[in-house]
């Protein structure tokens, strides 16, 4: 799979005019792609909705690389858009511009979400998928232990605000699960809000 081509298939069909290039930040497994060797398939490529993205912009981006697109069908990869409040990230995102990628585009600037803020997102679905993703990059040496109990206390601090709240404990204990199963470290203490039924 050749996720870079994506991205400049896009690029050289896009015809709506900008003052500058437009920020796409990309999350979810598509980031772990654009920024290490893993290769996996994957059947879509998430974009984090961002303020800078107009509804005009995204219409446009979805008929050009939405599902069912002729994109979609060459490149077997698909745009999908996230609304910002919804992945389970830290509070303030970390994402990596990619040079060599960008140097190739004239309308757009791809960021892909950083490793470890990938894995703490992970940890709110984990399905199998996930879990693999996971594993690849702990296999790399891509997830320190530190770093990750950082971004991740990060995020509960995000989520214990509002009625997502509720999630945390299972993200926690999927959280010990790449402690224990994959990092081979012991389980860390993470503080949640008190009135959660845990």
């Amino acid at each position: 799979m050749n996720i870079k081509g994506f991205f400049q298939d896009i690029d050289s069909r896009w015809a709506q005019p900008a003052s500058g290039k437009i920020r796409l930040g990309i999350i979810g497994s598509a980031a772990l792609l654009l920024q290490t060797d893993y290769d996996r398939g994957t059947k879509d490529s998430d974009i984090l909705e961002a303020l800078d993205l107009t509804s005009g912009i995204k219409r446009g981006l979805l008929e050009l690389a939405g599902q069912g697109s002729d994109i979609h069908k060459r490149h077997r990869l698909y745009l999908d858009f996230v609304p910002s409040g919804l992945p389970f990230l830290p509070q303030a995102p970390v994402f990596h511009f990619l040079h060599a990628l960008n140097a190739t585009l004239r309308h757009f600037q791809v960021e892909a979400l950083d490793v470890v803020d990938v894995i703490v997102s992970k940890l709110k679905r984990f399905n199998a998928n996930d879990v693999g993703d996971i594993q690849a990059m702990v296999k790399r040496d891509l997830v320190g232990h530190e770093a990750l109990i950082s971004r991740f206390k990060s995020a509960v601090d995000a989520f214990s605000i509002d009625a997502r709240a509720e999630e945390l404990p299972l993200q926690v204990r999927n959280l010990h699960t790449v402690e224990r199963d994959m990092l081979g470290v012991a389980e860390s203490k993470i503080e949640l809000p008190d009135w959660l039924d845990r």
